[in-house]
């Protein structure tokens, strides 16, 4: 049923493009557009405005339906819900308890990622630096004063 209705939906939305589409400019909106003549009063609707009519009512009752569809399709259950249903049957098998295996209740320490070591600073520019150097490349210990 909603693939049918998807089509129906996907159909009028083509359509109505292209009748906009051939829908000759009034003009207004952007200072652009074929108006022309004196502005009198609004003119009676040709075939392309009713056509346009017709179709955007269409594609608005099938918008609605399909979004009808969906919720009905959901069946109340968030994403979250179902990962939480799933997850502890997917998870590994608990460890035995303390008692059983005869060692103190105590926590295992976290494993502390090892920092990667410190790169020396680049090699300055041939031809003389003349800014002075950013906080990142100014050296971890002050330099020595010479005697």
């Amino acid at each position: 049923m909603a693939n049918i209705i998807l089509v129906i939906h996907l159909i009028l939305a083509v359509c109505l493009i292209g009748v906009v589409l051939l829908q000759r400019s009034e003009g207004g909106g952007l200072g652009i557009g074929g108006g022309g003549g004196v502005v009198t009063g609004r003119s009676a609707a040709n075939a392309l405005v009713k056509i346009t009519w017709v179709l955007a009512i269409g594609f608005i009752v099938t918008s609605i339906a399909l979004t009808i569809l969906a919720a009905r399709n959901a069946a109340g259950n968030s994403v979250i819900e179902r990962l939480g249903t799933d997850a502890p049957a997917a998870s590994a098998p608990a460890p035995a308890s303390p008692a059983s295996t005869g060692t103190p209740d105590t926590p295992t320490p976290p494993a502390v990622p090892t920092p990667a070591p410190a790169q020396a600073p680049a090699p300055a520019p041939a031809g003389g630096n003349l800014l002075p150097p950013a906080a990142s490349d100014a050296p971890a210990t002050p330099p020595k004063p010479k005697q």
